[in-house]
């Protein structure tokens, strides 16, 4: 089997950039893959991008090189927007190759991508024919002029058929799948398979866990961080807080007031593992619909428990009471409450609920089971033996 991924990078690393060289990588002996990656631009190269992004002429030159040189019996998607766009499917479909894409947000549903706007869940584009409230709302990038640019380029291409030409639309969660089925995006639900992230487990710390809580990533405000600062302010309990992002101020700020307070700064992957390993807890308490946090997946690989907010992709991933708990999302005091609860557990409890953290790990989330999933639905969809 022959498999051309194809991925493009946004301005600044995320975890879509990590899931595509993960999947490469997985992949190993088992398919011959090739790759082709293009890369969103600054200044006037990134407009040019952005106003070529419904029928990209040029790139769809660079995917057909591709498939003439590879010739793939099956293409993988990861991301398309700005620099390739949807036109990189009908080129797929035209020469009779299989696409597979995943979708890492809902993008394609919102031009928020985070069905997240001013502090809040943004729904409202969900049932629309065109999402007419995000375009005046300036929901991507607080510019109406970008999203309505993107938003015209999904429609356009929803009259067109292209999005119904993907052959298998991956998603990270079973919640994820629902928002595109019951929603006026037109996708039979048959075309959507759920498909896991996955983190590499390690061997489980036979150090003490602490008392104090552990909170790792993006200092900004749909990752809680308000939520996460108001419920510690005033209990005693020892919160260290590692990672970056337009709210690091008020982060040290709370830190200078509250010494119980800690913020380590923004950490290697082997230094997060290290806080992860004798944390009581991780605490997560994202206030949008999360695609599936790496964080959380390296906090079950090290049988961390964790403490996340009731809503999107934690709900899907956490059982209450079985490998974590949950709280109502962005109720301070709902948060202040489960801490306490926590620590009023014995050691013993509080153990069984990391192992069985680690269990789910290995059950739905290794390295191995992802291998599995993704060439099973490969074999499906280019109908190989296995």
């Amino acid at each position: 089997m022959r498999v051309l991924i194809i991925h493009n990078h946004y301005q600044h690393p995320g975890g879509e950039d990590v899931v595509f060289g993960q999947e490469k990588d997985l992949l190993g002996d088992a398919a011959a893959v090739s790759t082709l990656t293009f890369r969103n631009q600054r200044g006037w190269r990134g407009l040019w991008q952005t106003l070529w992004s419904p029928w990209n002429i040029w790139a769809g030159q660079r995917v057909k090189r591709a498939i003439r040189q590879h010739a793939p019996t099956i293409i993988h998607i990861h991301n398309l927007h700005y620099a390739i766009g949807p036109i990189a499917i009908r080129i797929a479909k035209r020469r009779g190759i299989p696409v597979v894409m995943t979708l890492h947000n809902y993008r394609l549903l919102c031009p928020s991508a985070t069905l997240f706007h001013n502090g809040k869940v943004f729904t409202e584009s969900l049932h629309t024919a065109f999402p007419w409230k995000a375009v005046r709302l300036g929901v991507h990038s607080h510019s109406r002029i970008k999203t309505g640019w993107l938003a015209l380029t999904v429609w356009l291409h929803k009259q067109l058929g292209t999005w119904n030409q993907v052959d298998r639309y991956l998603v990270l969660t079973d919640f994820a799948k629902q928002r595109f089925v019951n929603s006026s995006f037109g996708v039979p639900a048959t075309k959507f398979t759920v498909k896991p992230n996955f983190a590499t487990g390690f061997p489980l710390s036979d150090q003490p866990r602490g008392t104090h809580f552990l909170f790792v990533g993006r200092l900004a405000e749909e990752k809680g961080i308000d939520v996460l600062l108001q419920a510690f302010a005033h209990t005693g309990h020892t919160l260290r807080i590692a990672g970056d992002g337009p709210l690091k101020d008020k982060v040290l700020a709370y830190g200078n007031q509250y010494l119980h307070i800690h913020y380590l700064g923004a950490l290697d992957a082997q230094r997060i593992r290290a806080e992860l390993a004798v944390c009581s807890a991780l605490i997560f308490p994202s206030i949008w619909y999360e695609g599936m946090p790496m964080t959380l997946l390296e906090a079950f690989a090290s049988g961390t428990p964790v403490i996340a907010s009731d809503l999107g992709a934690m709900a899907a991933m956490i059982k209450h009471g079985e490998n974590g708990w949950l709280f109502a999302p962005g109720d301070a005091r709902g948060l202040q409450r489960r801490i306490a609860e926590w620590l009023e557990l014995d050691g013993t409890d509080r153990a069984a609920i990391g192992r069985e953290a680690y269990v789910c790990f290995e059950q739905h989330y290794t390295a191995a089971v992802n291998r599995v999933l993704l060439l099973d639905i490969y074999q499906t969809l280019a109908g190989t033996p296995e």
